[in-house]
């Protein structure tokens, strides 16, 4: 009986473990399909919908446009650009497959058996195991730009990645899921996204060309692109691509013959980095992101959510009145002559340290402002052991003019070496509209970002003396008028100078041959103030004080401006703000902003036309007549401008007027310490000038731009006064033997 009785509870006890068995089994597989479908819905996060699958979110880079519609360059966060599978080396599909995913043809996104051994290697054997599939590892790169460090976030991560990954398969080709993985994976270093990029980087080829090796190299620093890196660690990226090729070897992608040749062959790179510089006017662009950054925060302009825009993310189009002919001719304008420049420049320092005495502190300034000395202070090193730092040999890339240099030298060394180079700013505009048509900052953004046309303020010189002569003309002066032209003192202050061009001279003359003296009787007659403020009305946005010498330049203002302000004398007198943009456009093609220049009416129209004449005197005889030699351009057009040399030759310029175009020109090193010794190879006639004449010859040989070489246009209304100022000749005297110059070694 007892035994009965035992053995129908025995019975009930089995009965209730079966059915709570399954009661748990159920409620785990129910809440497994609940926890599922919750991920699915997007409970722990959102999961990009099938359109987002379809056309999967990206950086889209922002374009700069010139006036013909050409792209400039680009803004962007990720240097980035698809491929089709066609395009592909089938060494990189192999060399993906056989390390990422052997069974990749074989799953539908998740391959569970490998899910299961990388669970028990990783919580038994505490080894890492990769676990995730090529498919999965796509889902991650579509939807999430990095992998969460949190437990919890990463296995909800995980699941996500599981379920994009089922919705990939069924939604792609296995060779468009390949295509896409390959388009969305990041290579690390050098800001490269996507094998296209990864090719040009390390390689400098397309990726259908790449060989076995190369392939395996690249797939190999998927696993570290920091560890692995051929730059950083070339042993360890030699040893992981032979890694993969063995991989290759077993899946049967490369026979023991082929993958012993390719493992005994050198990394062999070709570095091509892309950076920011590359491209057309890269100091244009980086002034030109900072001004719309400027724009789009004064102006309240955001996305449709209200937050900010990111250029380099929201694929805006950027309409510029650049033309893409006319930048290349700046360019190479420059290129040519300041190659030849620095020629010169280095000779006179061959055998002669410029680093002595008060330039001793240029090398010490330039450390502290290098991001060397700053990632060092910040590491917490002394003063002294930051020197020390300075002083040890380590590999360098230096910039010449037949190409980037790569030796071994110290760091203060280089800035010794950098701060010998000359620098120079080409900026050319339309006076009429304001439009920017070329903008060169510098000589080399790869080395020297600093941007000279529009960030950089250097002293004047002679061209400022303009705005005196202006100030004249508009108070009712004739150009005919003749001044003293000899040493005077004004209070405290007595100007520098020679005689030419006669005693008394005329303002024609005077501003012909770039005289001080006369230039200094003609703003003590017109007082300071009113120079001053004429010169602040036509654009001059530095500080330009009430003191007689800035009849001489004794003041500092960027190219930028000077040409804006040159271009009211041509534009009849008045002042057009500089148009660096016309307009910007969203993702699509929607308007968001358009630029309204700034209009002042500076000065009267006679005036500026009087101006325009006398700069025309200027290329005419005198100090910027090289512009009729064959050398500088050989021009037989009205031409108008003005040369400038500062004290010490430290700074040279020359701004060139035509009826269309007026373009400034500038050149000096970096520190004013740096100099040319002899006015002859300093000055602006030399130094500047002729980059304007190899730039407007080129401009007016491309029939395709349409520039007049016609006479400036009369003023509305016409002339009511002589400007003919050879009936005064007995007034004025005779011009001297050296009237005609053609170099501005008064122009200080």
């Amino acid at each position: 009986m007892k035994r009965e009785s035992k053995q129908k509870l025995t019975d009930i006890d089995i009965k209730r473990y079966t059915r709570n068995f399954w009661t748990v089994l159920c409620s785990i597989v129910i809440l497994g399909a609940l926890f599922l479908i919750s991920v699915r819905l997007g409970v722990f996060g959102k999961l990009p919908s099938f359109e987002e699958l379809e056309n999967p979110k990206s950086n889209l880079a922002s374009e700069i446009l010139t006036d013909d519609l050409k792209v400039l360059g680009t803004y962007y966060k990720h240097n980035r650009s698809n491929v089709k599978y066609s395009e592909l080396s089938p060494y990189l599909v192999h060399a993906l497959i056989s390390t990422e995913d052997k069974r990749f043809y074989e799953h539908s996104g998740i391959d569970y058996s490998r899910t299961v051994t990388s669970a028990i290697y990783t919580t038994l054997l505490n080894r890492k195991q990769g676990g995730s599939t090529i498919t999965q590892q796509l889902a991650l790169n579509l939807f999430s730009e990095r992998r969460e460090r949190n437990t919890f976030k990463r296995i909800m991560q995980k699941f996500q990645e599981w379920i994009t990954a089922v919705r990939l398969e069924r939604s792609y080709t296995k060779e468009e899921i390949i295509t896409m993985y390959f388009n969305t994976v990041d290579f690390g270093a050098y800001n490269t996204f996507g094998i296209k990029s990864a090719a040009r980087t390390y390689f400098d080829t397309t990726p259908d060309q790449l060989t076995a090796e190369q392939a395996a190299m690249l797939v190999g620093m998927l696993k570290g692109t920091y560890i692995y890196s051929p730059v950083r660690f070339p042993e360890n990226s030699m040893k992981r691509r032979n890694t993969v090729l063995n991989n290759m070897i077993d899946q049967n992608f490369l026979t023991k013959e082929e993958g012993q040749k390719a493992k005994e062959l050198p990394l062999d790179l070709k570095l091509r980095i892309s950076n920011y510089g590359e491209g057309m006017a890269p100091y244009f662009r980086a002034v030109l992101k900072e001004e719309l950054k400027k724009e789009f925060k004064r102006l309240s302009i955001t996305r449709a959510d209200g937050t900010p825009y990111d250029l380099d993310r929201d694929g805006l189009k950027v309409y510029t009145p650049i033309n893409y002919a006319m930048q290349q001719y700046a360019e190479e304008a420059q290129k040519e002559w300041m190659e030849r420049l620095q020629r010169d420049f280095d000779r006179q320092y061959r055998n002669s340290d410029p680093f002595k005495g008060e330039n001793a502190k240029l090398l010490v300034s330039g450390m502290r402002r290098s991001d060397r000395y700053r990632v060092l202070k910040e590491t917490g090193m002394s003063e002294e052991e930051i020197k020390q730092e300075f002083n040890k040999k380590v590999p360098m890339t230096l910039f010449t003019y037949k190409g980037n240099v790569d030796t071994v030298m110290t760091p203060m060394d280089s800035i010794r070496y950098n701060k010998l180079f000359l620098r120079n700013a080409v900026m050319s505009m339309e006076p009429k509209t304001g439009h920017i048509k070329a903008w060169v900052g510098g000589t080399s953004f790869e080395h020297f970002k600093f941007d000279h046309v529009k960030l950089a303020q250097r002293q004047v010189g002679s061209t400022a003396k303009p705005f005196t002569y202006a100030a004249a003309i508009d108070n009712g002066y004739s150009p005919c008028f003749p001044v003293p032209n000899h040493s005077r003192t004004y209070g405290n202050w007595t100007p520098r100078g020679t005689i030419q061009g006669g005693d008394p001279i005329s303002l024609k003359n005077a501003l012909k041959y770039s005289q001080n003296f006369a230039s200094a009787y003609v703003i003590n007659e017109v007082g300071a103030a009113t120079v001053a403020s004429l010169t602040k009305r036509m654009g001059i946005t530095s500080n330009v004080p009430n003191y007689p010498s800035i009849a001489l330049g004794a003041y500092e203002a960027s190219v930028y401006d000077m040409v804006g302000a040159y271009s009211a004398f041509v534009n009849h007198g008045t002042w057009i703000e500089p148009t660096m943009i016309l307009r910007v456009e969203d993702k699509n093609g929607t308007p968001i902003y358009e630029k309204t220049p700034t209009v002042v009416k500076a000065l009267n129209s006679e005036s500026a036309y009087i101006m325009v004449d006398m700069l025309k005197g200027v290329v005419d005889g005198g100090t910027g007549s090289r512009l009729r030699r064959a050398e500088f351009g050989g021009f037989k057009n009205p031409i108008g401008g003005k040369t400038g040399t500062t004290n010490d030759n430290s700074d040279a310029w020359f701004i060139g007027i035509t009826p269309d175009l007026v373009t400034g020109v500038w050149t000096g090193a970096e520190d004013r310490g740096i100099r040319f010794y002899s006015m002859a190879s300093g000055q602006g006639a030399q130094a500047a000038l002729p980059i304007f004449g190899l730039y407007m010859k080129k401009v007016y040989s491309d029939k395709k731009l349409h520039y007049t070489q016609e006479d400036f246009p009369l003023p509305p209304g016409g002339l009511t006064r002589e400007i003919d100022c050879s009936q005064y000749q007995e007034f004025l005297g005779a011009p001297s033997s050296e009237g005609s110059l053609n170099d501005d070694r008064l122009g200080f």
